[in-house]
């Protein structure tokens, strides 16, 4: 049997049940059997370590293939805008936070808009959209969008229902402009469930590093848990259309809902060198699907 290469950071980042495995551990070139016998000892997940070294190495490879594409983009002067939906804690950020960590800067950026201010709200709601859309040969990524209006707002009492009902009735027809005019709208839906929102909450109120996640919307977000599901349909069946379909990610598993949404923004184009991935392009139908109205949702 071969020697078992392994990533410390991929064993380790997670509190351990018992020890630290230590370099000297790394440096022996387990085995398999060596390594099982290894954690046994040491009182750790097998299955959980092999997970997060499947995963370590897939996002690697992953980020290799975002940096392909970034550079095929600039250099087809695209324009691309990648739309992060989904309940409080669904996992957005951390994704955003993946699919960025080895981008060029200079041809990406991260809109997460503030509330609007006292003159944005004179404003044709969709302007202060349109003055952070992409550039030629740039990649947007959106912590929210302007669905904003079709879920949150409603539902925490931000907008009255004729600016809600406008919206609706024009956002399909401002994406198709964006569509005709080859602005590449990419939108996902984060799905996780009710009781998984909790454990995350409950994590980011116990982790001093993350308590700033938390805010007041936060707060009720269980609590309107129905609300927020009425207001997410409607959105759905109304602006879920050919151009611009709405992408549903189960991320009840945040690493998998990682992996596979960066999966899908890959499979949508023919960038330089995609033929030479070491890994799956492909993402994974069961996690990453379009809406569909017959569609079990997790976040019913």
């Amino acid at each position: 049997m071969g020697q078992f290469v392994i990533n410390d950071k991929a064993v380790n980042n997670q509190l351990p049940k018992g020890q630290f495995l230590t370099n000297e551990d790394f440096s022996k070139g387990l085995t398999r059997n060596e390594l099982r016998a290894l954690l046994e000892k040491k009182e750790r997940d097998l299955e959980k370590v092999m997970f997060n070294i499947s995963y370590e190495k897939q996002l690697k490879d992953l980020q290799v293939e975002l940096g392909k594409l970034q550079a095929w983009i600039k250099k087809k002067k695209l324009r691309v805008a990648v739309l992060f939906e989904g309940r409080d804690a669904a996992g957005k950020g951390g994704t955003i936070k993946r699919f960025i960590e080895h981008l060029n800067p200079r041809t990406m950026r991260v809109v997460a808009l503030s509330k609007p201010t006292d003159i944005e709200l004179g404003q044709w709601y969709f302007r202060r959209y349109i003055k952070v859309l992409p550039n030629q040969g740039e990649i947007v990524f959106f912590d929210r969008s302007w669905y904003n209006r079709a879920v949150v707002e409603p539902v925490m009492g931000f907008c009255d229902s004729v600016q809600y009902e406008q919206f609706m009735r024009q956002v399909s027809e401002f994406e198709h402009m964006l569509f005709e005019d080859g602005l590449h709208v990419i939108k996902f839906w984060f799905s996780a469930a009710k009781d998984e929102q909790q454990k995350r909450f409950d994590s980011r109120r116990n982790n001093p590093l993350k308590q700033w996640k938390l805010s007041p919307v936060d707060q009720k977000g269980q609590e309107l848990w129905d609300k927020y599901t009425y207001y997410k349909e409607q959105m759905f069946g109304r602006t879920h259309t050919s151009f611009n379909p709405w992408i549903i990610v189960n991320s009840n598993v945040k690493k998998l809902a990682r992996l596979e949404s960066i999966r899908y923004v890959l499979s949508q184009f023919e960038y330089d060198g995609k033929d030479a991935a070491h890994t799956s392009i492909l993402p994974d139908p069961n996690i990453v699907m379009r809406y569909h109205r017959s569609a079990i949702q997790i976040d019913q």
